[in-house]
């Protein structure tokens, strides 16, 4: 889910590995879901202005954080696992929660945040249901309530490579409606924790995801439907 929101735009990104390079490359190489590369401006002025920890130059926060940004960065807007550039294609596995494990074509297919809001509960208990939605409807679901973007930052690092173990947040403003509830205007965030096992070449191999979703959902959720909030202004 790592920072959402996006426009497509030729420029130079300090905080994605290879975006650039694959900027130049572009034009024959590599199958862009949108035709051309992203663009992050926006989500990365959200992210300057709200992160509340900026790593040195090199240390190995800085490293994990950026590797993260590119991976999502490949995951949300490379449409073949043969161009992404962060993992093992081979031996990598996303598991979230203790689920099941995702490989990198299952994790492409279904995207990010279904991979992330997957939920073994019931149906009729599901606050946002994964198996109803698609790459694409998952994305714009959460663009529209985030139209500034929704930032990403490291918190700590407890583990260096092979097996770094770290903290993140991920934040936002509810600006935009959300599956039928009008915004509140409120930040909404949330912290986790991942586990993220790399190869020699510091390409993932498994990434695992812990965090609690209701935290998220407990936000997005608090407006009133939009059917309500239209009738309170009549």
């Amino acid at each position: 889910m790592a920072d959402e929101k996006e426009t497509i735009k030729n420029v130079r990104d300090k905080y994605r590995l290879f975006l650039h390079e694959d900027q130049a490359a572009a034009a024959g190489t590599i199958q862009w879901r949108h035709g051309d590369p992203p663009s992050y401006e926006s989500v990365n002025k959200l992210f300057e202005q709200g992160r509340t920890k900026v790593w040195p130059e090199g240390s190995i926060e800085e490293t994990v954080q950026n590797a993260i940004k590119s991976w999502e960065m490949e995951l949300s807007h490379k449409t073949r696992i043969k161009d992404f550039r962060t993992i093992n294609p081979e031996k990598f596995k996303l598991f979230v929660n203790g689920r099941d494990g995702l490989s990198a074509e299952e994790t492409l297919k279904v995207g990010s945040y279904n991979a992330l809001l997957k939920s073994s509960m019931p149906d009729e208990f599901k606050y946002y249901n994964a198996d109803e939605e698609t790459f694409e409807s998952s994305h714009n679901a959460f663009k529209s309530a985030f139209p500034r973007g929704f930032a990403w930052e490291v918190i700590n690092v407890y583990t260096g490579p092979p097996v770094v173990t770290y903290k993140f947040r991920h934040w936002g403003f509810f600006e935009g409606p959300f599956k039928g509830h009008a915004p509140t205007g409120q930040m909404v965030q949330f912290y986790g924790l991942g586990i993220l096992k790399v190869d020699e070449s510091l390409r993932a191999e498994d990434v695992e995801v812990y965090y609690d979703p209701t935290e998220l959902f407990g936000e997005l959720l608090k407006g009133p439907t939009i059917s309500e909030s239209n009738v309170e202004h009549h």
